[in-house]
C-alpha cells in the first residue's frame, strides 16, 4: 500500500466517523489521523481529502446521486457512500491525481471496505461521473490545490 493510499483509507475512517457520531470534535478526528499516519505530508493529504470532501459534500452528493441512476445517497451503504464522496472529490477537485489513480484507489478501498458488489458500484458511478465532467469541463478544479502541497506522489511507496 502506498503511503498515500494509507492517506485515503485514513479519510475514508475519517468520513465514516463523522457521518456516524457529527458532533466528534476536530482535535479528536486530528488525533485519529495522527496515531495512524506519522508522516507529516501524508496526515496533510488525508486531511485535505477530509476537508475537502466535507467543503464539498452538497455538491459532490448531487453529482454521486445524478450518476448513481436509481439510488438515493441516503440509501446507499454508509461505506459505499463515503468511498463515492472520496472518489468524487478527488476526481473532480484534485489537480495532482489523474482519473485512473482516483479510481484505481476508490475501487480498492471498496473491495477492502465494501460488500462483494462495492467495487462494481463505485466503479459505475465514478466512472459515470467523469465522464460528465469530462464533458461539461469540470475536472481538476481549484478545491485541490491544498492536497498537492503534500509533497507525495501515489508512485510513492510505504
Amino acid at each position: 500500500m502506498t503511503r498515500r493510499s494509507r492517506g485515503r483509507e485514513v479519510a475514508l475512517q475519517l468520513l465514516y466517523q463523522r457521518e456516524q457520531n457529527p458532533k466528534t470534535d476536530r482535535a479528536a478526528l486530528e488525533g485519529f489521523a495522527r496515531e495512524r499516519l506519522r508522516d507529516e505530508p501524508i496526515r496533510q493529504f488525508c486531511m485535505a481529502i477530509f476537508d475537502g470532501v466535507l467543503a464539498n459534500m452538497n455538491a459532490i452528493d448531487a453529482q454521486i446521486s445524478a450518476a448513481a441512476e436509481n439510488w438515493r445517497i441516503t440509501r446507499m451503504p454508509a461505506v459505499d457512500r463515503n468511498i463515492l464522496r472520496l472518489g468524487a472529490f478527488e476526481l473532480l477537485h484534485m489537480k495532482d491525481t489523474p482519473a485512473a489513480v482516483s479510481f484505481d484507489e476508490a475501487i480498492e478501498l471498496a473491495r477492502r471496505y465494501g460488500t462483494a458488489d462495492s467495487s462494481a458500484f463505485v466503479n459505475g458511478v465514478l466512472d459515470r461521473l467523469r465522464r460528465d465532467a469530462e464533458e461539461s469541463g469540470v475536472r481538476n478544479q481549484e478545491s485541490g490545490d491544498r492536497c498537492q502541497e503534500s509533497g507525495d506522489r501515489d508512485q510513492d511507496s510505504a
